[in-house]
């Protein structure tokens, strides 16, 4: 095996993450195709996002060494938004796969639509159009990294809940991955590789809801981190300042709230995800804080009618 080059150019910090402006320019990763120069920009915000240093620690040796780096935490946790956040801190364009159970890994190359070409071809003069077969070829979110790689330019690739998709995925996707590189079957001369430079690999987020296992071979490819639910309170006070939740009392109440229906055997617990939805609405139509024992609202926190009557009856039982 030969040694794999290691790109030490590149890194996230959490604090020049917090010196960045609200809203930046970067490359608008929608627009099609990819734009071999000059491509145009657009106006993105900035992602709310408080990584921790092991969090930092992982992302920057995904980024060194050119793995995947593999999520995996409870949902709602805040997986799927660090692509978002290194994204933006990064300046680079965000490409993303939202996995399916129909999913293939080829997909996220690039996709042939044969039909509507055939549509075209009986249309008589408008069927000119499907005289050329590159208006059928659609490029999927890496291949789209790996296009914009060869034009001189980065992107990260977010491949959301991998879970879903059928056991052959994973592996197939591995494959992709190591290569970096394809060509498009039914356009021989569509060519498209990262090559050898590794500050032009594309920066790739696989998220993981632990729904089925992942092969042994895909995890031995991947840096992998566990996303943790921050327990104590002044964690969860700095991520709701992080989301500008003003309101010290209601946040301090509800954190207070929030820790105590975790610890009920739930079927699904309530994490940050639900914790911001709730306090936000809280906020907005000004609950007094000591309305919160009641549990208002209780549908933001608790997904399953078993989890809100046992909610309900430990409220009973105070």
């Amino acid at each position: 095996m030969s040694k794999r080059s290691v790109d030490t150019s590149t890194s996230f910090s959490t604090i020049a993450y917090k010196s960045l402006p609200n809203s930046r320019e970067v490359e608008d990763a929608e627009v099609k195709p990819v734009p071999e120069k000059d491509p145009p920009k657009k106006q993105i915000y900035k992602e709310p996002y408080l990584p921790d240093d092991k969090l930092v620690e992982a992302v920057n040796l995904a980024i060194a060494l050119g793995r995947p780096l593999l999520l995996q935490g409870e949902p709602g946790c805040g997986k799927t938004r660090l692509a978002y956040a290194v994204a933006y801190a990064l300046g680079l364009p965000l490409e993303v796969s939202y996995i399916k159970s129909t999913s293939r890994a080829q997909d996220l190359l690039y996709t042939y639509d044969a039909v509507n070409r055939l549509y075209d071809a009986q249309l008589g003069a408008e069927g000119e159009r499907s005289r050329d077969i590159r208006n059928y070829i659609r490029l999927g979110s890496l291949g789209r990294a790996i296009a914009r790689a060869q034009y001189g330019r980065r992107s990260v690739v977010l491949i959301d809940e991998i879970d879903k998709a059928d056991l052959d995925f994973p592996n197939d996707l591995l494959w992709e991955l190591d290569r970096l590189e394809f060509r498009v079957t039914e356009a021989r001369d569509i060519y498209y590789a990262v090559g050898d430079n590794p500050a032009l690999r594309p920066i790739v987020f696989v998220t993981h809801n632990e729904e089925k296992a992942l092969p042994t071979a895909f995890l031995r490819r991947c840096i992998f981190h566990y996303l943790e639910f921050p327990e104590t309170e002044e964690l969860l006070q700095q991520v709701l300042a992080t989301h500008e939740i003003s309101n010290q009392e209601l946040s301090e109440k509800a954190i207070e709230v929030l820790l105590e229906l975790r610890q009920l055997d739930f079927s699904k617990r309530p994490g940050l995800s639900e914790l911001l939805d709730w306090v936000g609405y809280l906020e907005a139509v000004k609950t007094p804080v000591e309305e919160l024992d009641e549990l208002p609202y209780l549908g933001a926190l608790l997904k399953q009618e078993s989890d809100r009557q046992r909610a309900m009856e430990a409220l009973a039982k105070q």
